[in-house]
């Protein structure tokens, strides 16, 4: 035997010593080239290898290869049910009394506002289909659904998983066999064979196997046996898929409606100051420190008394019902533990100063009226002059805000039901001494705030801080709120005005009674349109919500 290169066997002469990598780049390199498509017989474009097949679409290829003449086994399959859609009329439902539509005259609209505005007036048109709940679209084979599907099945039992428990059960009878005949059976292998033979249990027999059967007849015993202790579920035996690789997702649409998120309820009961020298107007609304936005349009409420009243009826001959509300729905769709409700009080516009006007509320006390006498005579002379001339116009007072997490949570630094409370009355830092004993004892989430469901509350607030400036800017509010959440300097540098506002905070029920809507429309039941009612203030959401709008506004 030589060891000499050119002395191999033959086989080893057909061995391809080329290495992988360079098969690779020769393929890649030829591949869609002009070589490779004359091999290819010339009739196939070359097919970039980065190139994204796109699927075929079922339903153009349906409608384009229609299925023949002739019945098939499977054009069912291929076919859609000619009564699977069905269009149902559902009434739309008014939530008011009158419908949302605008105060000109339907014929005076032009043609194509008129048919924007069916939009909101229109009945549904809904398509229904009978044969969705036949589809993994609408009940998706998921791990519960299959286990409601395999409760009315009979467990399957398969020789594989029998097979060791047949041998054990097999050896402990020849045992026991053994054990018994040991004395009665002679010695030898032939002996015990014929002794387990005598023993065993005869298979059933089988009817007609020797008989000649057509074939017609044969089929049909067999199709009658095969339709016999068959599951009604078969397909309850697989095992579901990944939820995560689903093929199909989808969610049945309902019936769009308005939007609405969380409501709360505000009942401003009664507005109190040591002198009753001129009205005072309040409004509030919901500011979102996070998000520094308004979230909510304003309400205006009047708690004055008749006398007040009074002194501005040269320009109110007429009061609207609307403007008598006392009490306000607002809406958060986003709930967060850093929205405010925004309390502002507002007086008829005099000529001065905000400082000027705002002394005499800040100095003045209900104790010494008798040593002022002579001084609030003049002042209430003032301001009915301002009234008479100036009654249509305001001008800033005062403002303090309430922090929502305190109420929900049940540990803000507020008094509840305790209208005769001094303790917060006396001096700023008292009152920001007891916010920071809240606020230690406050750690809550954003999943704490659920404003639909807590105890309510009644709160007598007491702090309210005189503007400072004509305006006060949403940059300085969103300051401002937030150095309420801690202790801060900034706060005590603004000068408080001693008043005592009493609110009642609680979840809004699901249908209140005497409500108007945002457009001031009677909102369902209304049984009276002479009681004083309820409005709902309008959400200017801190996100996007993407619903679609059902009532025209």
């Amino acid at each position: 035997m030589t060891s000499s290169a050119c002395e191999r066997r033959a086989f080893a002469h057909k061995i391809n010593r080329t290495i992988a990598a360079e098969v690779r780049k020769q393929v890649t390199r030829d591949y869609g080239s002009p070589q490779l498509s004359k091999k290819r017989g010339g009739a196939h474009h070359p097919l970039p290898l980065t190139e994204v097949v796109e699927p075929v679409d079922f339903e153009e290829y349906v409608s384009s290869h229609a299925p023949g003449v002739e019945a098939g086994p499977l054009r069912q399959l291929m076919e859609f049910p000619q009564d699977d859609l069905e269009l149902l009329q559902l009434d739309k439902e008014c939530t008011t009394l009158e419908p949302p539509l605008p105060e000109e005259e339907e014929d005076s609209l032009d043609p194509r506002v008129r048919d924007a505005l069916a939009v909101y007036t229109d009945d549904w048109l809904v398509i229904h289909r009978k044969f969705q709940h036949y589809s993994t679209t609408y009940t998706p084979h998921n791990s519960e659904r299959q286990r409601e599907r395999q409760r009315g099945l009979v467990k399957q039992t398969f020789e594989l998983d029998e097979s060791a428990a047949h041998d054990r059960q097999d050896d402990q009878d020849d045992s026991k066999r053994r054990s018994v005949s040991l004395d009665e059976t002679p010695r030898g292998s032939w002996a015990s064979s014929i002794f387990d033979l005598k023993n065993s249990s005869p298979d059933a027999l089988l009817p007609s196997v020797l008989e000649r059967t057509a074939a017609e007849d044969m089929d049909h015993k067999n199709t009658e046996a095969r339709s016999q202790g068959r599951h009604s579920d078969l397909l309850g035996l697989y095992p579901p898929p990944d939820e995560d690789e689903a093929v199909e997702r989808c969610s049945l649409p309902e019936v769009p409606k308005e939007h609405c998120g969380q409501r709360i309820m505000v009942k401003c009961l009664s507005l109190k100051f040591e002198i009753e020298i001129e009205p005072i107007f309040g409004s509030l609304a919901l500011y979102d420190v996070k998000e520094k936005k308004k979230i909510s349009e304003d309400f205006y409420f009047d708690l004055n008394s008749d006398q007040m009243k009074l002194l501005l009826k040269p320009h109110t001959p007429h009061i609207v019902i609307s403007t008598l509300a006392r009490s306000a729905i607002f809406s958060i769709t986003y709930p967060s533990p850093d929205i405010f409700l925004v309390i502002k009080l507002e007086k008829v516009l005099q000529q001065g100063d905000i400082g000027e006007c705002c002394e005499p509320y800040m100095v003045m006390k209900e104790s010494d009226s008798s040593k002022h006498k002579e001084k609030l005579e003049k002042l209430r002379l003032q301001a009915e002059q301002a009234c008479s001339r100036l009654g249509r116009f305001r001008m800033p007072f005062a403002w303090t805000a309430i922090h929502l997490l305190n109420i929900v949570s049940s540990v803000g630094g507020l008094d509840r039901s305790d209208p005769d409370s001094d303790s917060e009355r006396k001096t700023h830092g008292t009152w920001n001494e007891k916010k920071k004993k809240g606020f230690e004892r406050m750690s809550v989430g954003e999943e704490m705030c659920n404003f639909a469901t807590f105890r309510p509350a009644t709160l007598t607030v007491t702090n309210f801080f005189k503007q400072e400036g004509d305006r006060l800017s949403d940059e300085d509010l969103y300051k401002f709120l937030a150095d309420m959440r801690r202790p801060s300097s900034v706060l005590r540098r603004l000068r408080p005005v001693t008043a005592q506002l009493k609110i009642d905070i609680s979840p809004a029920p699901d249908s209140p009674l005497y409500c108007l809507s945002p457009e001031l429309l009677h909102v369902k039941p209304y049984p009276d349109l002479r009681v004083r009612p309820t409005k709902e203030v309008l959400e200017f959401p801190a996100r996007n919500v993407y619903t679609p709008h059902t009532t025209y506004r």
